[in-house]
């Protein structure tokens, strides 16, 4: 078996993109990711964290020069050193079923990472945002993923445990009926208070107002989830490029804003899970792709919403803003009869956030995928510590 790396050979590159392809071809609720999704990763003029990182990828090839392996390595040299050991990453991981291919990939990137000063590897993750590609998948395979939420093979993981990769975190998709859910009586009695002081107001977004809840929700942001492991505080510029970004997919109806008085104190952004659509493009998005994109979308197909990350600033967490503007999201869609949107994904709740957990699961919620982010520590004598917990 031979490892080549990526660099910034196309024909390597198309093949990095492509053993996907062949590994889930019978994989009926796999969506294959849009191309640009996954090389924009490693692309320093479309990557931010390549502003403070280094990033590495190979593909694993046999004897008959047939792709059977890939693999990427990344240090974020602004986090690295903020772990008890300098922790790098690795991810984008997919093998055949094979466990000599699979430790060969794994044995590449701990041995660069190690070259570059690293004790520790998380994977399988981004280099990037925890909201794409991240954690090894463990729960869920009769389901469609959400947008840039990993899928990867129930066989890989006695690779990673085998190998000596040990559970640092896990996170949890929780999933309900957006009209139809029963949450729990203290949700409701806590919302109604909420309602009934005139000090709180509820508005959703607004596109001609971006700008303005930009800035709202990079205020909430830093003040309620700064404080997270692994998570920096955002800046304007960051806030403002994030809901440009944004702009094509909002729809006013889904994100919400909390304020008191004109304090924003909390925000539940959602949007559509464009993965209804992407599942019909093919990993490409070119000036077809676009117009397809832009009929679907227009055409309503999308009947699922992702709960990209909900937040309440400390000093008014456990006041039941969070039921009030959990159920305000309800509400919109209960009071619009054209509503077309079904379900919702609460993606990415943590396992150590419990009382997170402890409230989503209070919205007539059910847990239907589950992810491990793991942790390897490269002397095998020091003691493993999973990620603590925060709240």
């Amino acid at each position: 078996m031979t490892i080549l790396e990526v660099a910034d050979d196309k024909k390597l590159q198309k093949e990095f993109l492509l053993l996907p392809v062949k590994l889930y071809a019978e994989d009926a609720n796999w969506i294959r990711p849009l191309d640009q999704d996954v090389e924009n990763t490693f692309n320093p003029n479309k990557n931010k964290y390549f502003k403070h990182g280094e990033a590495i990828r190979w593909i694993l090839q046999n004897e008959a020069g047939e792709t059977i392996g890939r693999v990427a390595a990344f240090i974020n040299h602004e986090t690295a050193q903020k772990e008890e050991q300098p922790t790098g990453g690795m991810g984008f991981f997919e093998c055949i079923e094979d466990k000599k291919a699979a430790f060969l990939l794994f044995d590449t990137c701990q041995s660069w990472l190690a070259s570059k000063g690293m004790e520790a590897m998380d994977g399988p993750i981004n280099f990037g945002e925890r909201d794409a590609f991240w954690g090894l998948m463990t729960k869920g395979w009769q389901y469609e993923p959400t947008y840039k939420m990993a899928w990867t093979k129930e066989y890989y993981i006695p690779f990673f445990e085998n190998y000596g990769f040990k559970d640092y975190f896990q996170q949890y998709v929780y999933v309900s009926p957006i009209r139809a859910a029963s949450v729990a009586d203290t949700v409701e009695d806590k919302a109604r208070k909420v309602y009934a002081n005139p000090d709180y107001d509820f508005r959703h977004i607004e596109k001609r107002k971006l700008e303005k809840y930009g800035e709202d929700f990079r205020t909430v942001f830093n003040e309620g989830w700064a404080k997270f492991p692994g998570v920096k505080a955002m800046s304007s510029e960051q806030a403002q490029s994030l809901v440009k970004t944004m702009k094509p997919i909002i729809d006013e109806q889904l994100t919400w804003f909390a304020y008191a008085g004109e304090r924003p104190i909390a925000f539940f952004i959602v949007i559509p899970d464009i993965n209804q659509i992407v599942k019909h493009l093919n990993g490409k998005f070119g000036w077809y792709e676009k117009a397809k994109f832009a009929l679907l979308l227009m055409r309503g197909v999308v009947t699922r919403t992702c709960g990209m990350i909900f937040g309440v600033v400390p000093d008014f967490q456990g006041k039941g803003i969070e039921s009030a503007i959990a159920l305000r999201f309800r509400q919109a869609g209960r009071d619009n009869p054209h509503y077309q949107y079904e379900t919702i994904d609460m993606n990415w709740v943590g396992d150590f956030n419990p009382k997170m957990n402890r409230f989503v699961s209070q919205l007539g919620t059910s847990r239907d995928k589950e992810y491990i982010t793991y942790r390897f520590l490269f002397d095998r004598t020091k003691e493993f510590k999973r990620c603590p917990r925060v709240g």
